[in-house]
């Protein structure tokens, strides 16, 4: 039986009291969550990956990736951390073919960044009516929901806003260039977060040197993983 995430997302958005049409802040999201994530340059074929034990859970996210596909990777990372039963920690590469528990967090990210209602109320009566979902209409969703141009190209194809046609010349497009044109920040079509950490890595780092639960050069080897230097003086 094909996975219907809807009931997965709506009590996940209910617990962290999310709005069921809102955009998520990842980052923020992440913070919330206690999730500590590193941003690092992977290969291109490893988009991300999660861990966790009985107190604490991590994700490793590609920034050479666009931005928008960052967000679906947490999200799809979300899935595995909070959703799936029997985790088991893997590198994830979204939208690529792949086992049934991927499916389903590719599902997940999909329905929990693009919430079906949320895009619907933003497309004009007459375009959605019609399903003929206009250039700038698409780019404003991009935009709003923080998503790559292909997760919201096969997101509008699924609800069924668009048909098959109009979603390969989607696809087709220059997207970074044509949201340009159209005077629209390309931001979230280009790598980003470069060496980014959300979290409290740094603080359990401190918090266990303090307590002499490690020594000062295991504290400035761990500060180093994250691409901080405890050593410099002053305010380099």
């Amino acid at each position: 039986m094909m996975y219907d995430a809807t009931l997965d997302v709506y009590n996940f958005r209910r617990e962290y009291s999310l709005g069921e049409t809102d955009a998520i802040d990842c980052k923020s999201l992440l913070l919330r969550l206690n999730i500590i994530t590193l941003f690092r340059q992977l290969s291109q074929d490893f988009s991300g990956m999660c861990i966790k034990s009985k107190d604490k859970k991590f994700m490793l996210i590609n920034y050479d990736q666009c931005i928008g596909r960052q967000n679906f990777t947490i999200a799809h990372e979300l899935y595995h951390l909070f959703v799936q039963q029997n985790f088991k920690p893997h590198i994830c590469n979204p939208g690529v073919i792949k086992d049934t528990e991927e499916n389903k967090a590719d599902k997940f990210a999909s329905c929990f960044l693009m919430p079906e209602m949320g895009i619907k109320s933003l497309i004009p009566t007459g375009e959605l009516t019609s399903r003929n979902i206009s250039i700038p209409t698409i780019l404003k969703l991009e935009q709003y929901y923080q998503v790559s141009h292909t997760a919201m190209s096969i997101r509008l194809r699924e609800i069924g806003v668009i048909n098959e046609d109009r979603k390969k010349y989607l696809e087709s497009l220059r997207i970074t260039q044509t949201a340009r044109l159209y005077g629209f920040d390309t931001s979230i079509y280009l790598s980003g977060n470069k060496d980014l950490n959300v979290g409290d890595y740094g603080v359990i780092a401190k918090e266990m040197y303090d307590k002499l639960k490690i020594s000062e050069s295991h504290y400035i080897s761990l500060m180093e993983l994250i691409g901080i230097d405890v050593t410099k003086q002053g305010d380099e």
